[in-house]
């Protein structure tokens, strides 16, 4: 029985009661992309986005801003060939003056964004994230 059974399979959701080393399994069983980033360390916009763009191991430029990893995570991800799937954890998203909640909303926002492109190419794209 899969991990998954209830949820979507296009969604950005708080990862409430799953642990990350469940997903990160349940990932590898369903042969999909499993990327974590631990974004505790971030104390800017710029910070956090380096963080997911090198945890991740997105190209630099993608780590600049919104836009940027939004096309990294789309188009990019869709011109590099078939994708069986993604499951995304972003722990511990910052709460800080820097990367205050309209930071966090933006960058999930983000992650919505590229869950229904995905939805469109019928790719499962399913985001946890936790906050500080």
């Amino acid at each position: 029985m899969s991990l998954l059974i209830t949820v979507p399979p296009n969604l950005v959701q708080s990862i409430r009661a799953f642990r990350v080393v469940e997903l990160q399994e349940e990932a590898g069983r369903l042969g999909q992309h499993f990327l974590y980033a631990h974004c505790h360390a971030g104390l800017t916009k710029q910070q956090v986005l380096g963080i997911i763009a090198e945890s991740f191991r997105f190209p630099k430029p993608c780590g600049k801003n919104f836009d940027a990893l939004r096309e990294t995570l789309t188009n990019t991800l869709h011109q590099a060939g078939p994708q069986p799937g993604f499951l995304i954890v972003l722990e511990q998203l910052p709460n800080t003056q820097k990367f205050d909640r309209e930071a966090r909303e933006t960058l999930l926002d983000v992650f919505r964004d590229a869950a229904d492109y995905w939805a469109e190419k019928k790719v499962p794209f399913r985001v946890f994230y936790s906050f500080e």
